[in-house]
């Protein structure tokens, strides 16, 4: 079958594979497109479909052009080739067609139209599938890299730690276990969006176990974590004296921390970033306020979107800290809380970061 040898030029990916391999769910997949050129379509139905296109997704999941994909998929195959075997396929076909000369084309060409949807429809049906077991495996290596990078980091701020204390070192070591312990935060925050990031893209979103817990207390330790990732940023705590109430802190202290991250990274150095832990209309607010350039009109509505990163503004270039995930991940915890983020940015005031929270108790 042309298919079988069309597939072999592929090189190394299919090179110990049988002819059975390469000729995987051909025949399933011709059927398909048989029954369905032979299935009776109305003009009506006919122009539905050439309008609406291929559908997208499968009614059944365990259709042979799906199966096909995903066993493309674990077989090494890239998605181009898996869309360069179906043209091979159409082209085997279609030339067959034309071989039976005896037929008129035109008396064909109703069935030739079927045929090509019904290819279409099942290359689209095998690169979903591809796609969704791409995107699993990538989110599932997110997950296990942030969960086994978590214990070789634990070890670094300890040591950083212990090398940073005063009094039990020269000053010289000091200053290298300081830097040893703003890497391993750094690093350890990254590891916490990645984590945060592989859950809501499996599917799971952001779990969140309320306990009662102080918002002002849980504001401190998510300042002394930005700042030891950003040790010349400036922050500055308006709270009252505490603010109780059911939340799960250390979620709650991730997005607190994240939003100064990115206030430190983006802001206008020396100048305070303000934070304001407060509550009003039987909501608990936080808000994030840092000096600096104007965020862009045509950059807000993407802003929460995984993997963006402001573009650093003229005189202001510092080493990139980040994933791109720090402003997603604080708004999934938001919303993990059936609260809200928002932000405005302006020139007089500033960019602001508004996070409000329902009822505390």
């Amino acid at each position: 079958m042309e298919w079988e040898v069309f597939a072999k030029t592929f090189g190394a990916v299919t090179s110990n594979m049988s002819s059975v391999d390469l000729r995987n769910h051909a025949r399933q997949i011709l059927d398909f497109v048989a029954k369905d050129i032979a299935t009776a379509e109305s003009a009506e139905q006919a122009t539905s479909k050439s309008r609406s296109g291929v559908t997208p997704r499968l009614e059944c999941d365990d259709s042979a052009s799906a199966i096909h994909g995903r066993m493309r998929y674990a077989s090494g195959f890239t998605l181009l080739q898996l869309i360069a075997e179906y043209r091979a396929l159409r082209a085997s076909v279609l030339r067959l067609w034309r071989q039976e000369g005896d037929i008129d084309p035109t008396d064909r060409l109703g069935d030739m139209t079927r045929f090509n949807e019904a290819i279409d429809q099942s290359l689209s049906e095998a690169a979903v599938a591809y796609t969704e077991k791409l995107n699993e495996t990538r989110d599932m290596f997110l997950a296990i890299l942030g969960h086994d990078l978590r214990s070789p980091l634990a070890a670094a701020m300890t040591a950083g730690t212990y090398l940073a204390q005063p009094g039990r070192h020269d000053e010289e070591v000091r200053q290298v276990g300081l830097r040893v312990k703003r890497s391993a935060v750094t690093m350890s925050g990254m590891v916490d969006d990645l984590l945060a990031l592989a859950r809501t893209q499996l599917g799971d979103g952001i779990a969140v176990e309320r306990r009662q817990c102080d918002l002002v207390e849980m504001s401190r330790w998510a300042i002394g974590d930005a700042n030891a990732g950003h040790p010349l940023a400036i922050f500055q705590l308006e709270a009252p004296r505490e603010l109780i109430g059911n939340f799960d802190q250390l979620r709650l202290q991730q997005l607190v921390t994240n939003l100064a991250n990115n206030a430190a990274q983006y802001g206008t150095p020396g100048k305070p970033i303000i934070i304001v832990v407060g509550c009003e209309e039987r909501h608990a607010f936080i808000k994030v306020r840092n000096e600096g350039a104007t965020i862009p009109m045509k950059a807000l509505p993407n802003l929460f979107s995984p993997l963006v990163q402001l573009p650093e503004q003229p005189g202001n270039e510092r080493p990139r800290s980040s994933l791109g995930l720090g402003l997603f991940i604080a708004k999934q915890i938001a919303i993990a809380h059936g609260g809200s983020i928002d932000v405005t940015s302006n020139e007089v005031a500033g960019t602001e970061f508004t996070v409000r929270l329902p009822q505390m108790s």
